[in-house]
């Protein structure tokens, strides 16, 4: 595929004109009359804050809070920007609200909060969090983030969801599980290695445990991680080996390496250890660890994703947030749990095997099958929205997430279908 280059200039005027920025604010009801605006506000609006006060649930109703996601970042792990801190953010943020809007139909406000401070954070998010009917966590960094995402899902009722960590382990996952058919492995015989050991690597391998990997290993900027470290924090200890490996010994026979790190951190001598038909996933973003052409050479059996739009296999988070999101919404789940984050990998998977439509060969110039080359499914998938949304809802309500009672997949799917353009 021809790589889409765009200069400094063009990104900035983008973002600049006719306009500054990349969302705004759209009325849902009109405003027309003198009778419009007694509705919309005095004296009208009176009424449903009464019956919201009498009953909460009611906001769901005449709000709209059932259709608004927050996208909440303090700035400290910015793309791979790093800490820029939280106004520099604010176009990425933005940009996660066209995602939310232009994917799955969500509304979102971004907000960003200009504190390192876990307490402090959590107290911001807390206060606003009745204005919400989810929260996207984003671009916060390690180890705060595990921190801040625990204590907000503990103490608010409604999905909260720090995307850096689990959109990337979703996507990922359903790679694995269709990279896994194409190479004629079970699951739970591979052996992968993980390489970096940020949030998105935790999360990561924290989801491979629960889709039955039995074997992982970890490697941050020091080496292999293993019991016989003293500088580890909780988090990277879920992953120890058991006792000291070398670079080069922990990338012998492994099926799988999910790059989550920096370019650089294995080289091609690492692949060339690895087992037949190896999975190598190269997911450094801008720059990959190791760029796909320098793979293929040395390994043309290898099966590789990056996490750039201008290479096949792309683990993209748009595959996955808008959908957990809008299933999760839309059965009022409390939390997005594993079972949750399970389903939308699976149901990913599952869809990437179907025949792919028209339009989508017509979009990417080239004819679309399930192999080596396309493992998972293409953004602009209209029917993403379908199954991924409806898989989450499902696993919602048969987790015990969300309480909804007799609920019709089959209408949920229908409904799901209408807001596709």
């Amino acid at each position: 595929m021809a790589k889409i280059t765009v200069t400094d200039q063009e990104a900035l005027d983008y973002h600049e004109f006719p306009q500054p920025g990349k969302i705004s604010v759209e009325t849902t009801k009109p405003v027309a009359t003198q009778k419009d605006l007694s509705l919309a506000y005095t004296p009208g609006v009176a009424v449903p804050c009464l019956a919201i006060e009498k009953n909460p649930d009611d906001a769901y109703r005449y709000t709209a809070k059932s259709n608004l996601v927050a996208v909440i970042s303090n700035g400290t792990a910015v793309l791979g920007l790093g800490n820029i801190g939280a106004l520099a953010s604010k176009p990425v943020m933005e940009g996660k609200g066209v995602l939310f809007k232009s994917f799955s139909g969500l509304d979102s406000f971004d907000i960003e909060v200009d504190t390192e401070s876990v307490d402090r954070f959590c107290s911001v998010v807390t206060a606003i969090a009745p204005t919400f009917g989810g929260i996207n966590l984003e671009d916060i960094k390690a180890p705060e983030c595990f921190e801040i995402e625990r204590r907000l899902i503990e103490e608010l009722d409604i999905p909260v969801m720090h995307d850096d960590q689990h959109g990337t382990a979703v996507i990922s996952a359903a790679a694995i599980i269709n990279a896994c058919k194409i190479t004629q492995r079970k699951i739970e015989t591979l052996k992968i290695v993980v390489v970096g050991a940020g949030a998105a690597a935790i999360s990561c391998a924290r989801l491979y445990r629960h889709i039955g990997v039995k074997t992982i290993y970890m490697i941050d900027s020091k080496g292999v991680v293993h019991s016989g470290r003293s500088d580890l924090n909780d988090f990277k200890r879920e992953f120890c080996a058991s006792r000291y490996m070398s670079h080069s010994e922990v990338f012998e026979g492994t099926d799988v390496v999910v790059g989550l790190s920096r370019p650089g951190t294995f080289n091609i001598e690492d692949i060339k250890r690895m087992a037949e038909n190896p999975i190598v996933f190269t997911l450094a973003n801008p720059t990959p660890e190791i760029f796909p052409d320098d793979v293929i050479e040395a390994r043309p059996d290898a099966i590789i994703a990056t996490g750039r739009s201008d290479f096949d296999n792309q683990v993209n988070n748009v595959l996955g947030f808008p959908f957990i999101f809008r299933g999760a919404m839309d059965v009022r789940a409390k939390k997005i749990n594993i079972e949750m984050k399970v389903a939308a990998a699976y149901a990913l998977a599952e869809l990437a095997r179907e025949e792919v439509p028209e339009y989508l060969n017509t979009l990417y110039g080239k004819k679309i099958e399930f192999g080596r080359d396309y493992i998972i499914p293409k953004p602009f998938d209209k029917r993403l929205v379908v199954e991924i949304s409806s898989a989450v809802a499902l696993a919602a309500i048969e987790s015990g997430s969300s309480k909804m009672q007799d609920f019709d997949i089959k209408a949920y799917k229908k409904e799901l279908k209408k807001r596709v353009k």
